[in-house]
């Protein structure tokens, strides 16, 4: 249930904060989707999209620097050693490779094998490594994971993320203040526009909501997982990439990677029955076949 990465965290909290905007909009300056006792369901489906895709865009935007900060990470702007270089050099031929802008490249703390890319656009990434993986792995392994993160760079993970979101976020605000309304009507006897029912109901319904519908943002970014390690395989190599999964799944431990950004990461979790819906990775020995059958 942890499987939900800073921008989900960061998108959840935003919405939250724009509905409350909203609503003291509505309040003090009567701006308002109800008129009449009547609601225009047009103006507050286009209200949700504004917001709903306003959320998903800050958190895009935030998604770097909130990274940087959670983790402790160390970007390489001159590297100090051999393995700084190796790093440095080998995302900047994969960037080449894959037509994108180079990376920033960063290190932070952490025992686990692990590394993670996010960032606004191709041109605006940052792709970085635990110290734990730079001392388990071998640098063909260590170059297949870097691969497979510089393909998420270039597949324009983030970005189609971000849409998915806000198209989810749209349905959530939208659908909360429906149901809302009608508890507001219905319950609380309100016929003269929203009161404090509705409002209370409205701010319930998108935390819950919210939730729900992430498992959809989850399925995405699990179909994502095959198509950057086929990239990764593509950069780096097949075997490399099949080689670097299995020592994933050899020395798999509990990540110790925020839980704002532990969906980035290469390395997912293990889950069953309902847990599953809310991973952000396919479990590890799918992806390893995936590959073994990748013509």
């Amino acid at each position: 249930m942890k499987r939900v990465l800073l921008f989900l965290a960061t998108n959840l909290a935003v919405m939250i904060v724009f509905s409350i905007v909203w609503m003291l909009l509505s309040t003090f300056f009567g701006l308002s989707t109800f008129a009449g006792g009547k609601v225009n369901y047009t103006g507050m489906l286009v209200f949700c999209a504004i917001f709903g895709f306003g959320g998903a865009f800050v958190s895009l935007l935030m998604s770097k620097w909130m990274a940087k900060r959670s983790t402790g990470m160390r970007v390489i702007d001159q590297p100090r050693n051999e393995i700084e270089q190796w790093l440095y050099s080998t995302v900047k031929r994969q960037a080449e490779k894959a037509g994108i802008g180079m990376p920033e490249v960063g290190i932070y703390e952490a025992p686990e094998i692990n590394a993670f890319a996010t960032g606004a656009s191709r041109n605006n990434s940052l792709v970085a490594v635990s110290t734990g993986l730079l001392r388990a792995m071998s640098r063909d392994e260590a170059e297949a994971v870097l691969a497979h993160e510089v393909s998420h760079v270039a597949n324009g993970d983030m970005v189609t993320l971000t849409l998915i979101q806000g198209v989810v976020n749209t349905f959530v605000m939208f659908l909360a203040r429906i149901i809302g309304n009608i508890i507001d009507r219905v319950v609380f006897k309100n016929e003269e526009g929203p009161g404090i029912g509705y409002f209370l109901t409205v701010i319930v319904l998108e935390i819950v909501f919210g939730i729900l519908a992430s498992t959809i943002v989850m399925a995405f970014s699990r179909w994502r997982e095959f198509r950057a390690d086929a990239g990764g395989a593509d950069l780096a190599g097949r075997e490399k990439m099949i080689a670097a999964l299995e020592r994933l799944a050899y020395s798999y431990g509990q990540s110790t990677l925020p839980s704002e950004v532990r969906a980035f990461g290469i390395s997912g979790g293990v889950a069953g029955g309902f847990r599953k819906l809310f991973m952000s990775h396919p479990p590890l020995a799918e992806r390893i076949q995936a590959l073994r059958e990748m013509r």
